[in-house]
């Protein structure tokens, strides 16, 4: 149950990055929504994952799964750069997050 958690953590947390890059292009009422729903959304399902598993691994996964999502989000999206860089240091984050799990 801790895992789905973290992953429902991790969506809304796309979400609410997705509706915080809609909010700065147009400032509306639904786009803040999003932006404010997606991320509070996502502390709460965070904050319950504590309940079943370690608060170092939920937390840790869930940054890592987030930022990993979000610079892919953002790359497929929102035309950032895919330099080779920016690949070899997304698939950092990802051996990094799953060697937390590992161990």
């Amino acid at each position: 149950m801790g895992w789905f958690y973290v992953v429902l953590a991790a969506v809304n947390e796309l979400i609410g990055v997705w509706g915080l890059n809609k909010f700065n292009e147009r400032k509306n009422v639904t786009n803040a929504l999003v932006y404010v729903g997606g991320l509070a959304l996502s502390f709460m399902f965070i904050y319950a994952s504590f309940d079943y598993l370690p608060t170092s691994i939920a937390y840790a996964t869930w940054t890592g799964v987030g930022t990993g999502g979000v610079v892919l989000m953002n790359m497929l999206f929102f035309g950032e750069s895919k330099s080779l860089f920016r690949m070899v240091s997304l698939l950092a984050i990802i051996i990094g997050v799953t060697g937390l799990k590992i161990v």
